[in-house]
């Protein structure tokens, strides 16, 4: 028995020895992962509460965190060697290239010496000057004609019409194609016309289309002769990507070089009148003149950089085919995108916008978790005494990232900011209204991820009959609003204040 006792506490011993070298080994591996981050993110400056916030995470969540920053928090965008950097460089010397006076694309060239535009108005010469520094091979062209479409309800007919009437062309790129009634009646209209000699091409992000990606509800329509289907993701091993972070949000349809869609509406019958509840409100905008052909541009750019399809079959006239004047809007391209790690074109367009207001800013946005800088821009100009209005969905389809956005009412109410939150159906309209002189439409959010880590395409409007349009539907919205009080707003329960100030610690990743 005595033995039995010794041969015991000999094993425990030796246990716990064992124990306690595992957990030491654990210990010093998690602090040099911890150490690795912190340092990895000095390294690399970006706002400090995001840097705070990752060295946390990673340190309060052993393993679990240091998966999340290997996912989320690495930029890889680096601005010297990120292959999507290089291919829009490629594509824009082949491009230059064919605009000389005896090549195909010379007439482009002749649309954007002949088609510059500066605005009217003092606030608009203003922000044309800050966009040519930012957005050079984007000018400002005149010549044009947009027109709002509200939900799917509106957008949807208009844009299958234009498709059945293609004659050369179809390009297509969604953030959302959905597995259901309204993207298969796409689907089966696209392959119709590329049956009928049509060229399609159609680009989806396989983030955002997971359903439709994986549910083999494509599989049918990839051996059609030129339908061809493409998924923007940059998680490719055989390319060494492995970011998981970076979506493509754009919305486009460019059909014969001629007529473009453009605005915040996926492919997906949510944005459609259903026996089972109301559409999405959302806003798109049917486009002609000019700006097509640089819509056209913008979408074979992120083409070429999923397919290396050869600049030779895309950069023809077939493609940017002459364009005569179709109205009297001024437009400009707003491209984002997070190719370089200093130059953050969105926010500076919003923030220059936003400054710029002297009597009246109105902002509709789904999701209200913006950069500091474009905060406080918002919190300054309500503070100067401009009429500043907030307009956004009372329930969000994403609950963390509507409450992220709550958690920023006080500041903004106590700056003289109005806030309506829009009753249900869910708002997921996007625009920017500065004094109804200029607007900013188009398919980003006032989130830091359409700010910083997506690709999206805006377009900044000088047009009075457009904006004056654009404020009868926001109206209309504004009308089924409820505005926020302060003094009934900072009566909420103590737990919603801490459940909005948690979900707004995850503002860099929402």
């Amino acid at each position: 028995m005595t033995q039995y006792l010794w041969n015991l506490i000999t094993a425990l011993g030796h246990a716990t020895h064992w124990t306690a070298l595992v957990w030491w080994s654990l210990s010093f591996i998690h602090l040099l992962i911890t150490a690795s981050v912190a340092f990895y993110c000095l390294r690399h400056r970006r706002d400090s509460s995001v840097t705070l916030g990752w060295i946390f995470t990673v340190w309060s969540l052993p393993l679990a965190g240091a998966l999340l920053f290997a996912a989320f928090g690495i930029n890889r965008v680096t601005r010297k060697s990120w292959r999507k950097h290089q291919s829009d460089r490629e594509l824009r010397i082949f491009r230059q290239a064919r605009e000389e006076e005896t090549m195909p694309l010379a007439y482009w060239r002749a649309v954007h010496q002949r088609h510059l535009a500066e605005p009217p108005s003092p606030l608009g010469q203003k922000l044309n000057t800050m966009m040519n520094a930012v957005l050079p091979e984007y000018p400002l062209l005149d010549g044009n004609h947009i027109e709002p479409l509200v939900t799917g309800d509106e957008a949807f007919p208009r844009m299958l019409d234009a498709i059945r009437g293609a004659r050369h062309h179809i390009h297509l790129q969604t953030f959302i194609l959905g597995n259901d009634q309204v993207g298969r009646q796409f689907l089966e209209l696209l392959a119709e016309k590329a049956r009928a000699g049509v060229q399609v091409r159609l680009l989806f992000d396989a983030f955002g289309s997971t359903h439709a990606r994986f549910s083999g509800m494509l599989r049918r329509y990839r051996n059609i002769p030129k339908l061809d289907i493409v998924a923007w993701t940059q998680v490719n091993p055989v390319k060494r990507q492995f970011q998981v972070n970076l979506r493509n949000h754009r919305k486009v349809l460019i059909v014969d070089g001629q007529a473009a869609f453009t605005g915040g509406i996926n492919i997906q019958q949510e944005h459609i009148t259903r026996p089972a509840g109301m559409p999405q409100q959302d806003y798109h905008f049917h486009l002609a003149g000019p700006i097509v052909q640089e819509l056209q541009y913008t979408f074979l750019q992120d083409w070429y950089f999923m397919t290396d399809e050869d600049p030779h079959h895309i950069l023809t006239n077939d493609y940017f085919p002459p364009s005569e004047p179709a109205g009297k809007a001024l437009l400009r391209v707003v491209n984002g995108s997070p190719t370089s790690e200093n130059v953050e074109t969105l926010t500076d367009v919003f923030f220059a916008t936003i400054t710029a207001a002297t009597r009246t800013l109105t902002i509709i946005t789904p999701y209200l978790v913006p950069t500091k800088d474009i905060l406080h821009a918002i919190r300054a100009t309500a503070l100067r005494g401009v009429d500043t209005r907030l307009l956004v969905p009372r329930q969000n389809n994403h609950v963390y990232a509507g409450l992220a956005g709550q958690a920023l009412y006080d500041e903004l109410l106590s700056a003289n900011v109005r806030i309506f939150e829009r009753r249900p159906p869910f708002l997921h309209a996007k625009a920017l209204i500065a004094d109804n002189e200029a607007a900013i439409i188009g398919t980003a959010n006032m989130d830091v991820r359409s700010l910083r880590l997506n690709y999206e395409t805006n377009l900044v409007v000088y047009d009075e009959r457009f904006i004056y349009d654009l404020n009868r539907i926001i109206a209309r919205d504004m009308a089924q609003s409820d505005e926020i009080d302060l003094i009934e707003w900072r009566k909420r329960p103590a737990r919603r204040q801490l459940l909005e100030n948690f979900c707004n610690l995850l503002t860099p990743v929402l």
